[in-house]
């Protein structure tokens, strides 16, 4: 069994699913294992050519047999400190301060083995460069590379060095001190776009539940009032000795509660959107059920020229959330009024406007529930709005929901 390394894993990545945990193998993303941990050990080896020259000073047999095991074991402690640090970067969190005790010990080898060793071991600080740029903060690498590649130049000259193999070393620390510093911002503007990008894909889960919550409410608040108030009718006719009726209202309990079911799947699928003909002529059963006389236009289930899909159904759910308060809300209301009518701003911004009003109660002191809190929601995703009061000189409920027209549709 392979061991797991998550230290370094975002948590919202933890959140998002199998496609943020796939991108352990893009550079700059976490290791996950020590298989990909090895993998990365081999690839940074290759990186290792480049001390071939102080090998070569070792096997060329200038120094004494001391100083020879001596230069080979700092190279050794050299590699190690140098693979090490990928290990640590690879398996630990950004803010871990143990990162910077390789790259100290790189820069003491560095300085020691050139001025006891010659020029050849000039060539560590190219490595002790490149550390630096991935160790230090963004803000402070640039100044750090800088800083390493000055103190190659200065002991390079200082070992009297050959001015080509000075050169030949400072302008390599140099640049690639610099191509790792812009890596290294790269690979942390990719990781803070994998963050937004599961953050986004919270967001939008979050979204959906919302949705299905309001179409959930939506659907079975209208629905289990209407098999409340039909079981109620039929407990009274059996009570009475009127099977026939109460077997009646039994059967429309049926069907509604048929039809809930047809729109609670079609909700959590997202393919139900409803329509002003299909809610007014539900509205009419509901409201007729509780003795409540719907006075309407016949036209408006005809729909109206410019008013979208997705506004339309906004309305829709206006009219349904209306009838259901008015069922559930309305005491005493004995007539139901349903107009869809056209209105326009100062700016020439056209506007549908579905007004539901009964003749009740009121709303009272309560505050708006959870069905208004959606709908108010609904509408504005297609760019509405909703207005809630008492109805005309103070009487009854009043509910309107406006809606934007599209311009193309209403030019001509």
């Amino acid at each position: 069994m392979l061991k797991t390394f998550r230290a370094r894993r975002p948590a919202a990545a933890e959140e998002a699913g199998p496609d943020a945990r796939g991108y352990g193998n893009i550079p700059g993303a976490v290791v996950e294992n020590r298989r990909q941990l090895l993998v990365k050990l081999c690839w940074m080896s290759l990186w290792l050519v480049y001390l071939v020259y102080p090998v070569k000073d070792l096997a060329g047999g200038k120094h004494t047999t001391a100083a020879t095991v001596a230069g080979a074991v700092a190279l050794a402690v050299f590699l190690t400190a140098y693979f090490s640090l990928v290990t640590i970067r690879s398996t630990r969190a950004d803010g871990y301060r143990g990162k910077y005790v390789p790259v100290a010990v790189m820069s003491t080898l560095a300085v020691t083995t050139t001025f006891t060793l010659g020029e050849s071991w000039l060539t560590l600080f190219t490595y002790t460069t490149v550390c630096m740029a991935i160790v230090l903060p963004p803000r402070r690498s640039v100044h750090g590379v800088l800083a390493v590649t000055a103190l190659a130049l200065g002991i390079g000259l200082l070992v009297d060095a050959d001015r080509d193999t000075v050169g030949a070393i400072a302008l390599p620390c140099l640049l690639g001190g610099l191509a790792m510093t812009g890596l290294q911002r790269l690979i942390a503007t990719m990781r803070e776009l994998r963050e937004a990008r599961a953050a986004v894909a919270h967001l939008a889960a979050s979204e959906e539940r919302l949705r299905l919550a309001r179409d959930l409410h939506d659907l079975l608040g209208h629905s289990l009032s209407l098999i409340t108030i039909k079981s109620e009718l039929a407990g009274r006719f059996l009570d009475a000795g009127k099977t026939a009726e109460g077997r009646a209202q039994v059967a429309d309990i049926e069907s509604v509660a048929r039809q809930s079911l047809i729109d609670v799947r079609e909700a959590v699928s997202g393919f139900r959107r409803p329509t002003l003909a299909v809610e007014l002529a539900a509205a009419r059963t509901a409201l007729t059920t509780t003795g409540v006389r719907l006075e309407t236009d016949p036209a408006l289930a005809d729909g109206r020229p410019g008013l979208g899909g997705d506004e339309a159904g906004a309305l829709a759910w206006a009219l349904r959330e209306a009838v259901t308060n008015v069922v559930r809300h309305g005491a005493g209301a004995t007539r139901c009024t349903v107009t869809l009518d056209e209105t326009w701003e100062d700016d020439g911004t056209r506007w549908a406007v579905l007004d539901v009003t009964d003749n009740g109660r009121g709303p009272g002191k309560s505050a708006p529930g959870n069905g208004l809190c959606g709908l108010r929601e609904r509408l504005a995703q297609v760019g509405g709005r909703l207005e809630t009061g008492a109805g005309p000189h103070g009487r009854g409920f009043s509910l309107r929901a406006l809606v934007p027209l599209r311009p193309a549709a209403t030019g001509g």
